[in-house]
């Protein structure tokens, strides 16, 4: 079956209080090559992803993208105060200010905006944890394009197929009336010659059988209607 190289698919499945969505859409090329955009905390499971998609697609691009999104406050940003370097920071400004004899007006905003004050106590993404729903996504996503691939395909065969039959009765027509040619050359040599008030010369006459022959080697279209029906033969195939 014919198979077009332009497809979209997509997949969605949950995991740990998370919505997974994986897109994936494929444009004309002639090898396989695979694009992917995926969160930075799921980078490891990259390579397994790739590996799927071109054990499915041997021709194509295709370009995909893995959307992680949590739902509710599952993974809501969690926020901390390092009290300890807090102080630290503000002891030893207080100390430069009274040293160098300038106002001592360090702002709490001026404080917070300092390394080390703020600490992300967010847990780090487990990615093995995601690894079997977003394979299970991704599944979807080719199953989907696949199918588009297929269908398209099978739309631009019967297409195929009717252009073809058109091409076999243009050529069948030509090849029929090819023999036609050299004896319309042949009335039309000597048409011309009447004109020309020249003596039209016997049609054994060495002279016009020569231009006859050199005609008709010069609009011999065998080898090229055979030709054709080979190239059918193989778009069939």
């Amino acid at each position: 079956m014919m198979k077009s190289m332009t497809g979209y698919g997509r997949g969605e499945c949950t995991a740990k209080g998370a919505s997974i969505t994986v897109e994936l859409n494929s444009v004309n090329r002639k090898q396989a090559e695979v694009s992917l955009s995926v969160p930075s905390e799921l980078e490891s499971i990259e390579p397994d992803l790739r590996d799927l998609i071109l054990a499915s697609v041997s021709r194509g691009r295709v370009s995909g993208r893995v959307v992680l999104q949590y739902t509710g406050s599952s993974r809501a940003s969690a926020v901390a105060v390092n009290e300890t370097q807090a102080k630290a920071y503000r002891r030893e400004l207080s100390k430069l200010a009274k040293s160098l004899e300038i106002p001592d007006n360090l702002s709490m905003e001026g404080l917070l905006r300092l390394p080390g004050v703020l600490e992300n106590t967010q847990p780090t993404l487990d990615a093995k944890a995601f690894r079997a729903p977003i394979k299970s996504a991704l599944g979807q996503a080719l199953e989907g394009l696949l199918s588009m691939r297929e269908k398209e395909g099978g739309n631009l065969g019967r297409d195929l197929a009717k252009r073809l039959a058109k091409l076999r009765r243009i050529v069948k027509r030509v090849a029929k009336l090819a023999p036609d040619v050299l004896k319309h050359h042949r009335e039309r040599l000597i048409e011309r010659l009447k004109k020309t008030n020249v003596e039209v010369p016997d049609m054994d006459d060495d002279r016009l059988l020569r231009e006859i022959v050199y005609y008709t080697d010069r609009t011999d279209i065998t080898e090229e209607l055979t030709r054709l029906g080979s190239h059918f033969v193989q778009l069939e195939e």
